[in-house]
């Protein structure tokens, strides 16, 4: 991947105007088909299978006057006057008929009308209008709800001077939310991070142009879905953070890498490239676990949650793919500017130990090293102390009361609370087939009077049957608040009389309506946290395991991404909870907080914390590779890589937090949720608790048995491939014309131990042929097959086509063709040469069957084309050279210790 990344880079730089033109383009395109066909975001959350969506689902069909969408408008009286004053009363009954003659409402019910539902305080200070319409929230458009509010505006003017009246209710509870100025101040702040840490304004403007750009085209697509789907209002918002912040980190690892390769003195073009391939590949895979982890969600199966993570996905990989193009292409219009210049170099290379940033991070990590036991216990015991209070965390589906105070739907909401009880503000809705029943109106009072003595049940204003005496409906008030635990429970016992409904009156009910839906979400998504951070911390365990080549880094990884999450989730439960710097926050009410920011969390900081787990394990362990030495590659690997992980956590922590004090209530929590959880991970768990357990584990922590390392594919996140590529490039020798190049090849059977082949070195020129002849079939077939691409040798050097193996295997897998003509013949060569190969790998060529097919493949081999070149294997017989054609050049070399190396002898 590292090579495939370095070409890209070197793409990118030469043809920086046309990507960059092209990548306008999309944005330009995008963005006009989103502003011309989208239909809009909504709130609505529906979760198939749950029990209050099947029996809202019914009502749709049954009673549907009562299945829809539904608001509330309150009068409150004047000082010590009451609702029943008739200057209060005629300007009531006057909207509700306003509001049964529009179209869109089904029904409007006067607070005066007690025999369908009508509610009046019990003081008599406060009358509630209960209006019902056609269709789900989702279905309702603006006008309809200006027209709700402007006959609430035309009450409140009719009312007496001290008589108020606030419109609300489930339709008004959520608000669609937009970006505000408060943003920008991340990416102001991110900005001056990225000068002091790149050293100039035109390498930091990079970064944010890579990242708005990535956001620019990923947010156009999801409004551009909602013209075939619905789409949360939350969705975009999270895109743009996220988008924003990997955005800016990714291009800040590669900007910062093609600063690195100049100061070496490395040429633009060849610097951009090297940063692609290496940095580049690091990017991918911090890309990939984000996007993995984002497409996850789905795991919870609940359809709003999965067109969110599916949206966040979107928005990862483009940051991905616009850094991996764009970026180059902006450093090719930068050109020589990013060079230090000379002095500035030397002095940099002269004092580079001794830089304040440097003597920053070598105290740092030797602070964090020098007791390691100690650091560690010191970090999980104040980690856990502040993740205990997630245990209490509360989720609910947020409603009327979690908007800003001044909001017309929270003064309904807060003016209800007061006057009615809590639970008018979350009515259930309790329903069943009565088709069976001879007297539909005395079961209803049955089923009313049963469920009145409910502990937990305010009231039971309406319990009536449908139009046709096939569906029941009951409405219960609770005491408690629609998202206290005291109403959930109350759900709980009256699902519970289900079967004794069924044994006494053959009714089976069901509960439903925005309070017991919201439950039921809360619910399900519960349910999910656990098979979701399963797969999360396993799929976490897998990939670090490829990129480390060892058993105990991913597990600490996985530990601490634990730890991460858990002070996460008890900082968001003492912030919106329990109330803690509530107020600084902004944060409009306390209590539940929306059920799924766990996993959306989770899922989130799970890529997040694998960025910087790569970015800067990554550099130890090439430290250690380099010198063998566990305890000094910690000190240097950290050191080299702390800054740059630095700036990235201080960047995605400011895009995080800005989206807190002004957010949406539905983001508040997730991006609070994020920029502690960001912070926490990257300075405490990751610059912390990492080296200290490093320095714990010594040599152990590089460990990892041979069968696993041979089974697991390899993720070259810092680019080795590449640099031994480039270190072959000239080898063996410049403007080679060989088609096949190896010195010291070695195989070692990992069952036995045994070696197949060693020390083998030849070189096969272009269009010639050449004879591999070995004592053992198994070792000359082993031979062949890592000439082919096909084998991973364990050591030496080795080119075929040009291509450095086993780095291009992909690409000389695709240009070889490997047949084995000792059991498949001359038909398969034919085949093979009608694909048009470079080289053909003839193997067994001694076991062909017969003089006839011996022959076959001999004018087959006559008739290809002259710049093809043959390998042939054998143990030994005189007859392969027959199969060759007598005008090609042919050579041979012995793969056995007791026969001389022939290698370079011709016919």
């Amino acid at each position: 991947m590292s090579s495939f990344l370095y070409s890209l880079g070197r793409a990118a730089y030469t043809a920086r105007k046309t990507v960059l033109v092209l990548w306008m383009l999309v944005l330009v395109a995008t963005g006009g088909l989103a502003l011309a066909f989208n239909n809009g975001l909504n709130n609505t959350v529906t979760i198939p299978g749950t029990e209050s969506q099947e029996a809202l689902d019914r009502l749709a069909i049954t009673f549907p006057e009562t299945s829809g969408a539904s608001a509330q408008i309150i009068v409150v009286s004047p000082g010590e006057g009451d609702v029943h004053d008739p200057a209060v009363e005629e300007p009531v009954r006057q909207a509700v008929d306003e509001l049964s003659a529009m179209e869109a409402v089904a029904s409007a019910v006067s607070p005066y009308n007690e025999q369908f539902g009508g509610t009046v305080s019990d003081d008599g200070d406060a009358a509630l209008v209960a209006v019902q319409l056609h269709g789900q929230t989702s279905a309702i458009d603006q006008s309809t709800k200006d027209r709700l509010a402007e006959i609430t505006r035309s009450l409140d003017q009719r009312l007496p001077a001290d008589a108020r009246a606030s419109h609300g209710g489930p339709l008004f509870s959520q608000e669609i939310p937009g970006a505000s100025i408060v943003e920008a101040l991340g990416l102001i702040f991110a900005v001056i991070v990225l000068t002091i840490t790149l050293g100039s304004f035109l390498a930091a403007g990079m970064p944010l142009v890579n990242a708005l750009i990535g956001v620019g085209v990923s947010v156009a697509l999801i409004f551009l879905a909602t013209a075939f789907t619905q789409v949360m209002a939350t969705t975009p918002l999270l895109a743009l953070m996220l988008g924003l912040a990997v955005g800016i980190d990714y291009a800040l690892f590669i900007v910062s890498r093609h600063q690195q390769e100049l100061a070496d003195g490395v040429p633009p073009r060849e610097a951009a490239a090297r940063s692609v391939a290496t940095a580049g590949s690091a990017v991918i895979f911090a890309g990939i676990t984000v996007m993995i982890a984002l497409v996850g969600l789905g795991v919870a199966g609940i359809p709003f949650l999965t067109t969110m993570g599916l949206a966040a996905t979107l928005a990862v990989g483009l940051a991905v793919l616009v850094s991996l193009t764009l970026i180059p292409a902006l450093l090719g219009f930068a050109g020589q500017r990013l060079r230090p210049r000379d002095r500035s170099r030397r002095r940099l290379r002269a004092t580079t130990r001794n830089a304040p940033s440097e003597r920053f991070f070598a105290g740092w990590v030797r602070a964090a090293t020098r007791f390691p036991l100690a650091t560690v216990l010191a970090v999980v015991a104040a980690l856990g102390l502040v993740t205990a209070p997630a245990a209490g965390l509360r989720l609910a589906l947020p409603d009327a009361g979690a908007l800003p105070k001044d909001e017309p739907a929270r003064i309904t909401y807060d003016l209800v609370s007061e006057h009615l009880g809590p639970g008018y503000n979350g009515p259930l809705l309790v329903t069943g087939n009565i088709v069976t029943s001879t007297d539909p109106l005395q079961l209803m009072e049955d089923l009313k009077s049963e469920i009145e003595r409910l502990d937990g049940v305010a009231e039971v204003p309406m319990a009536t049957p449908d139009p046709d005496a096939t569906t029941g409906i009951i409405q219960v008030i609770p005491e408690g608040a629609p998202d206290s635990e005291q109403t959930k429970q109350l759900v709980e016992r009256i699902r519970a009389l289900d079967e004794h409904f069924q044994q006494t009156y053959g009714v089976d009910i069901s509960v439903t309506g925005f309070t017991a839906l919201g439950i039921d979400v809360s619910e399900k998504l519960g349910e999910a946290l656990l098979p979701f951070g399963v797969v999360v911390v396993g799929l976490s365990l897998v990939l670090l395991a490829m990129v480390f080549r060892s058993i105990a880094v991913p597990i600490k990884a996985a530990l601490g991404y634990l730890l991460s999450i858990g002070v996460s989730l008890g900082v968001i439960a003492l912030v919106f909870q329990d109330g803690y710097f509530a107020e600084f926050l902004n944060v409009a009410a306390t209590g539940p907080v929306i059920s799924f920011m766990p996993i959306v969390l989770m899922g989130v900081l799970f890529g997040l914390a694998m960025d910087y787990e790569v970015f800067l394990v990554s550099r130890i362990r090439e430290e250690y590779v380099r010198t063998g030495d566990a305890h000094s590659s910690i000190h240097t690997g950290f050191v080299s890589s702390a800054k740059v992980v630095t700036a990235a956590a201080v960047i995605m922590f400011a895009v995080f937090a800005a989206f807190v004090p002004q957010g949406d209530a539905n983001l508040k929590p997730i991006a609070l949720g994020l920029a502690v959880g960001v912070f926490v991970d990257a300075f405490v768990v990751r610059m912390t608790l990492v080296p200290a357990v490093l320095a714990l584990l010594g040599e152990r922590a590089w460990w990892m048995p041979q069968y696993l390392d041979r089974i697991l594919p390899s993720f070259d996140v810092e680019g080795e491939n590449l640099r031994e590529e480039l270190e072959l490039a000239e080898w063996p020798r410049p403007d080679s014309t060989d088609a096949v190049a190896c010195a010291e090849l070695s195989l070692v059977d990992p069952a036995s131990g045994q070696r197949v082949y060693t020390d083998v070195g030849f070189t096969v020129t272009a269009g010639t042929a050449h004879v591999v002849r070995g004592a053992e079939e198994s070792s000359v077939t082993a031979l062949l097959l890592t000439l082919a691409g096909r084998l991973k040798p364990d050591g030496g050097k080795l080119k075929v086509l040009g291509f450095a193996l086993p780095t291009r295997a992909s690409s000389v897998r695709s240009r070889v063709a490997y047949v084995d003509v000792g059991s498949d013949g001359a038909a398969a060569v034919r085949r093979a040469i009608g694909e048009s190969p470079e080289l053909l790998v003839l193997d067994r060529t001694d076991r062909i069957p017969s003089p006839s097919e011996r022959e076959s493949v001999r004018r087959l081999l006559a008739d290809s084309a002259s710049t093809l070149t043959v390998i042939t294997g054998t143990t030994g017989s005189s007859q392969v050279r027959e199969l060759l054609p007598s005008d090609r050049p042919a050579t041979l070399s012995d793969i056995r210790d007791d026969v001389p190396d022939l290698s370079g002898a011709t016919r």
